[in-house]
């Protein structure tokens, strides 16, 4: 009765919606709203779709989105304060808030709601699109959409589109790619930004406890997990030397991931935040190995491409061989030029 009542609604889909995608785009079209995703919940709207919104709920625009819509529905998320950049805030919700979600712990965490139902995800959608019927008149959900991307997008960093070109590469050189990412500039960027092919295809680790090494043995298990899909580890300099012995792991297995490292020669995301708090720089400076040379000699196929021409087409054989490819990426090199054109 909320839902069918709402004048603007809005829902909120977490990793714990994955298999209710189908049920979600449904629901959002029935009830013309727009809809956010979380890290864990990208790829539950297809690419492109006129009601996904973009960023994370600690931005201004999707804070007030959230905050002038009276009903919200929230779908297996957490509201994890982790998934915001750059800093973390309050999450205010002026309206209703439904919350559907297996765990019932999940339903009176960070924010309790005024409907809490316990169930799994895609048998409750399914059960609230057959009581909602036929679709009401529209709510403007795409305008509302549409109109609170273009405010997001217009206020993200350089590196948003240094990083939205580097997984556009990505997309088109390894179609249906699922990407493991660790703790590095282009994760962080790409949370803001990336609309994965289907859900289950863009995890990383720059959630939670940020834990550096990650990405490559989730890459690796994710390879291992869907042979039939290619598998991209996206990671830095400093977080690749957490776990490089793996590429040694992945050669004997013989694992086809691509590797592609972002290499500013430190920790370039503590860095800027210790420099933007006035916190002296402490450990942030490391030494950096040269990546190729070590690749190689664990038998990965290693490159540095030279553009972006050159990137695509190691991505496509990296697809074809038998062990990983190490793509490494220079911070301010020409190809990292070409990408934030």
């Amino acid at each position: 009765k909320l839902l069918k009542n709402a004048k603007t609604p809005l829902i909120i889909a977490g990793g714990g919606a994955a298999d209710a995608a189908q049920g979600i785009q449904k629901l959002a079209e029935t009830l013309d709203a727009p809809v956010f995703t979380t890290i864990n919940g990208k790829g539950i709207l297809p690419p492109g779709h006129r009601l996904a919104l973009a960023g994370n709920l600690g931005m201004d625009a999707a804070q007030a989105e959230l905050e002038a819509s009276d009903v919200v529905l929230a779908i297996g998320t957490e509201f994890g304060e982790t998934e915001m950049y750059p800093a973390a805030r309050a999450i205010e919700v002026k309206g209703k808030l439904i919350r559907i979600d297996i765990d019932p712990l999940q339903l009176v965490n960070q924010l309790p709601a005024d409907i809490a139902i316990t169930a799994d995800s895609a048998l409750a959608v399914a059960a609230l699109i057959e009581a909602l019927g036929s679709a009401p008149a529209s709510r403007k959900g795409s305008e509302r959409a549409a109109a609170t991307r273009k405010k997001i997008l217009s206020k993200l960093w350089p590196a948003c589109k240094t990083h939205g070109r580097l997984l556009e590469v990505i997309g088109k050189a390894l179609p249906d790619v699922v990407i493991a990412g660790d703790q590095t500039e282009p994760v962080y960027a790409s949370n803001q930004t990336y609309e994965a092919p289907r859900p289950r295809s863009y995890f990383n680790s720059s959630t939670g406890y940020g834990t550096l090494g990650y990405g490559l043995p989730a890459a690796i298990g994710a390879k291992l997990g869907q042979p039939h899909r290619p598998s991209v580890c996206l990671i830095g300099d400093g977080g690749l030397q957490f776990s490089l012995p793996e590429l040694a792991s992945a050669v004997e297995a013989q694992v086809p991931v691509a590797v592609v490292i972002w290499n500013n020669t430190g920790y370039g995301e503590i860095k800027n935040y210790m420099m933007e708090r006035q916190i002296p720089e402490i450990g942030v400076d490391i030494y950096t190995p040269d990546f190729v040379t070590i690749a190689s000699g664990l038998g990965c196929k290693a490159v540095r491409p030279a553009n972006i021409a050159a990137l695509h087409k190691e991505l496509v054989q990296s697809a074809k061989r038998k062990v990983p490819t190490v793509i490494e990426i220079r911070a301010g090199d020409s190809l990292a030029r070409e990408l934030g054109k």
